[in-house]
């Protein structure tokens, strides 16, 4: 066994060490989402659902791509690790996997933003 000195990366997320302890983080991981979907120049939202909205099932809009919704989701899920205010975002919009709208669509977006 050697000694590779402070750990700085493990599992994607980043780890900063000091005396004080050990901080974990994962902004580079979420700067390429927003590379990835397309909001790199996007304005950020100063909270993850807009207020006053509820989401349905069935809500009156058009069907939205499915497999570009459910990696949006996976990824936020996958944020939640550090990122324990994006949770219920994250959870609300993972009810709405199997046949997502352009309003669910609109809102999972938004929540990209805030990240």
């Amino acid at each position: 066994m050697s000694d590779l000195g402070l750990l700085h990366h493990f599992l994607g997320m980043g780890i900063l060490q000091s005396d004080q302890g050990g901080f974990i983080h994962q902004s580079k991981y979420a700067k390429s989402l927003l590379v990835k979907f397309g909001l790199e120049d996007c304005k950020p939202v100063p909270i993850p659902l807009p207020t006053g909205e509820r989401l349905k099932k069935v809500d009156g809009s058009d069907l939205a791509d499915e497999g570009l919704y459910r990696k949006i989701v996976g990824s936020l899920l996958y944020l939640t690790a550090t990122r324990p205010d994006l949770m219920y975002a994250a959870s609300l919009l993972s009810r709405f996997m199997t046949s997502p709208t352009k309003k669910h669509m609109r809102v999972a977006r938004r929540v990209l933003r805030y990240v």
